[in-house]
């Protein structure tokens, strides 16, 4: 249009300037029969019965320069053509398989879009044949985009790019306004298939799945490569089949399977947590309470009832919070811990929890199932027992002395003159719970003691044990240990740790 409008424009001016020479002075009347040749100075006129009128001599006549105007317009078509081919796609493109060749870019690319647009499908093997444009199925194709590549790549300019290769381009169909055409367009063909699902398994105390069904659908996916494949070999119709195909359920077995172990492992370790102690475990039932499986276009996914998560959490006062317990230790005169009779425990009380709730739900929609909770601690205190054992061979009685105080006192039966008990201060050093014993008489001879119980060890071979073969408490009667009644020898043996001093003494 360029090129055209330029050759109009000179066309103009061509006829103006011949106007333009035809006007001035002209002959007013001719005779009848005259030549119409002016006459000349030389040749006055005649006297006959015609009159002639006499005009003043005419200029000669200007010369029309047709070579020029004609050259003018040869070099405004040359440069129209010069600027046409700045702005034009190389002859011979193609994009996606649709010519675009001596357009601009704009115009290739509505004729992309309209091309794309406007091919029809004919469905076919579904009864009467049905017609379906690419616009009816949602069929898109970058079209702007790939006519600027194609001229960047390949301007009319550049001869070389003259019938080059073939531009490719993605063409796809959207996929709900495909299916909605083709349900709409062949109802018969679609049965839904039943996607795998994952429920809360009350008798097994864990999830389990409930399994897929394939349905039927048209083949959109073939579909979409037969509409590509016949742009690309330049066409604008095809036939394809309108029949069912199987159509796989978008949540398969083997995804619900992934799917409610994750949830069965969570379940695991699920509870409220101070540090890395589990404070607050959470039943599988009651968390299952808390969630629901949902299928979200074919994606599990978790959403968690905040509603149910906050009446727990207003019970967790009475699990959490506690009072302190102090510690209780056995220690010796220098305070060295030789048992510890009762671990210390501090007190605890939960934190803010108003937001807890939400926080709680946000972890479970992550796929998380611990659950941190802030307590303020109040620190146990220790208390020390200082025991000791004293035995007086003088008035042949044991003595339990805890911090100063005597907790219980018995009469005794310590070795005899010939094999008497050693004094001294020694310490427990094992315990037997019964045994065999072998004493040596004064006469050499060995006597043996079956089933000798509740031995408290704490100098050689010499200890505390329960005696059964005589009541003589109070009178020395052994081979050297400290004979006990049974009951009160398991009460020393079970309240004297290793390293408890023991006194012996006249």
């Amino acid at each position: 249009m360029f090129v055209t409008d330029l050759i109009s424009a000179q066309d103009a001016k061509t006829e103006k300037l011949t106007e333009a020479t035809a006007s001035g002075d002209q002959l007013q009347t001719v005779a009848p029969g005259d030549s119409g040749n002016a006459p000349t100075d030389s040749q006055p006129p005649s006297s006959g019965d015609q009159e002639l009128a006499w005009a003043p001599i005419e200029p000669a006549p200007k010369k029309k320069r047709l070579g020029l105007w004609i050259g003018l317009g040869v070099g405004v078509l040359a440069l129209g053509a010069g600027a046409a081919s700045m702005i034009l796609i190389a002859p011979g493109t193609t994009v996606a398989g649709i010519p675009v060749g001596w357009l601009t870019p704009g115009a290739a690319a509505e004729t992309i879009q309209a091309h794309v647009a406007e091919t029809e499908v004919t469905l076919t093997g579904a009864g009467d044949d049905i017609v379906l444009t690419g616009a009816d199925l949602g069929a898109a194709i970058d079209a702007s985009a790939l006519a600027d590549a194609a001229f960047a790549e390949r301007p009319l300019w550049n001869v070389t790019a003259w019938m080059g290769d073939p531009v490719a381009g993605d063409i796809t169909l959207d996929p709900t306004k495909a299916e909605s055409a083709l349900r709409e367009a062949v109802p018969a063909s679609f049965e839904d298939p039943v996607d795998a699902g994952v429920v809360f398994d009350a008798a097994g105390g864990g999830y389990a799945i409930t399994p897929s069904a394939p349905g039927t659908a048209v083949d959109v996916d073939g579909l979409t490569a037969a509409i590509v494949a016949t742009i690309a070999d330049g066409g604008k119709s095809l036939e394809f089949s309108g029949g069912p195909a199987e159509a796989a359920p978008a949540v398969t077995d083997e995804d619900a399977t992934t799917f409610a172990t994750s949830l069965n492992t969570m379940l695991g370790s699920i509870g409220f947590y101070i540090g890395e102690e589990r404070a607050v475990p959470v039943d599988p039932a009651t968390a299952s309470t808390w969630l629901s499986v949902v299928d979200d276009e074919g994606e599990l996914s978790i959403v968690a009832d905040e509603a149910a998560i906050q009446a727990t959490i207003d019970a967790l006062p009475a699990s959490v919070n506690r009072e302190p317990v102090n510690a209780t230790n056995i220690v010796d005169s220098g305070g060295e811990i030789l048992r510890t009779v009762a671990e210390g425990t501090n007190g605890r009380a939960i934190g803010d929890t108003s937001n807890l709730a939400s926080d709680v739900a946000a972890k479970l929609e992550a796929g998380e199932g611990v659950f941190p909770i802030e307590v303020t601690e109040t620190p146990f205190e220790s208390v020390n027992l200082v025991r000791k054992i004293d035995v007086d061979l003088s008035s042949q009685t044991a003595t339990l002395i805890e911090n100063g105080a005597v907790v219980r006192s018995w009469a005794i039966s310590s070795g005899k003159s010939a094999t008497p008990t050693d004094t001294g201060n020694f310490r427990v050093y094992a315990h037997v719970r019964e045994q065999t014993m072998k004493s040596r008489e004064p006469d050499g001879s060995i006597t043996e003691t079956p089933n000798v119980p509740w031995v408290t060890y704490f100098n050689g071979d010499e200890g505390f044990h329960g005696t059964y073969w005589h009541n003589d408490f109070g009178n020395p009667r052994s081979h050297g240990c400290v004979n006990m009644p049974i009951d009160v020898a398991k009460y020393v043996y079970e309240w004297s740790p290793v390293g408890l001093e023991v006194s012996v003494h006249y």
